[in-house]
Formats: structure tokens, sequence, C-alpha cells
């Protein structure tokens, strides 16, 4: 998992020739907290055709209201620069990657 900022949003997610879950979290969430291990588990299931992008709402409360964020954690699936999927608050290993897959086809 890396992290993106607003500045290397472009590249990291729009651009991105994998399917991408963006990751909007803060470090004062603990539903954020919850999800890292969850995160961390599926990223070895998904590193051939998607990655996990992390994104601290607190660090780019610009970009997050960009977004039309407004509750943590939200998780943003992106396929060709296009947002095609999304859920809001904590969110088991399965659904996640019941998107993810989604996403890809």
């Amino acid at each position: 998992m890396r992290a993106t900022t607003k500045t290397t949003f472009k590249t990291d997610v729009l651009d991105s020739k994998k399917v991408t879950l963006v990751d909007i979290w803060a470090s004062w969430c603990a539903p954020c907290r919850n999800m890292e291990p969850i995160l961390e588990a599926l990223e070895p299931e998904i590193k051939d055709w998607a990655e996990i992008v992390k994104l601290d709402a607190e660090a780019e409360m610009e970009l997050v209201q960009e977004l039309g964020v407004n509750s943590l954690p939200t998780f943003l699936i992106y396929n060709n620069g296009e947002i095609v999927g999304s859920t809001i608050g904590a969110t088991p290993k399965a659904n996640l990657l019941n998107l993810l897959q989604t996403a890809k086809q």
C-alpha cells in the first residue's frame, strides 16, 4: 500500500493501469484503524491486477472535499480513471474483494 496526495492522485489513481482501491482514512478514526489488517490481508490476493492506495483525510482535506467524501473510512474503487464502486465504513474483506472483482470486468 502506498500513500497518495493531491499532487500525486492523478498518477497514482486516475492514470493507473490497475483497478485501484482508494482508502480514505484518518489517524483518529477507530474504524479506519480497524480496517488496516483487513487491507493488509487483501493486498497479496489482488497484487497482480489491483492495488490499494491510502489517502489521509487530515493531510489532504481539499482533495477529500473534491471527492465528496463526508464519512470515514470511505473506499473508492477506480478503473480507467473512473469511480466504479464505493463503500463507506468498516467493510469485510470479502466485500472489498467483490467490489474490486466487479470493477475489473
